[in-house]
């Protein structure tokens, strides 16, 4: 993992503390659905990345989750500047409402398969 370029060790201790301290959601989401490669693909939490720790990763499938509560409704342009640095090193962002992933966990589930069904189909193509 410390060999991944993007990867920023500096920030591994504050990394550890927000997996210690995760949200309702972020937990729902880990242990329901990204944990021990459910989806076929490795998820890690809480994974420093540049100046950012990013909820959940799959740097095989290039998609980094954020679960947005609350808070997120007022931080629109802070996570639209986040959002778009990321994308420049190579990652889509999925945005997931956290009561979404409390009251509609089936729907959430359907997006990021649909993600990765778009993912596997866009590399079968581009695979010689």
């Amino acid at each position: 993992m410390k060999s991944y370029s993007n990867y920023n060790k500096n920030l591994k201790i504050y990394a550890r503390e927000k997996r210690n301290h995760s949200t309702f959601g972020e937990i729902l989401l880990w242990k329901n659905l990204l944990s021990k490669r459910k989806l076929g693909y490795q998820f890690n939490r809480q994974f420093p990345i540049q100046n950012f720790i990013v909820d959940f990763i799959s740097r095989k499938l290039k998609l980094i989750i954020e679960v947005d509560g609350y808070s997120h409704q007022f931080k629109y342009d802070e996570d639209s500047k986040r959002d778009k640095i990321l994308k420049e090193l190579g990652f889509n962002v999925l945005r997931i409402q956290e009561k979404d992933i409390k009251y509609d966990f089936h729907n959430v589930v359907r997006v990021i398969e649909f993600y990765i069904d778009e993912f596997e189909e866009k590399n079968r193509i581009q695979s010689p």
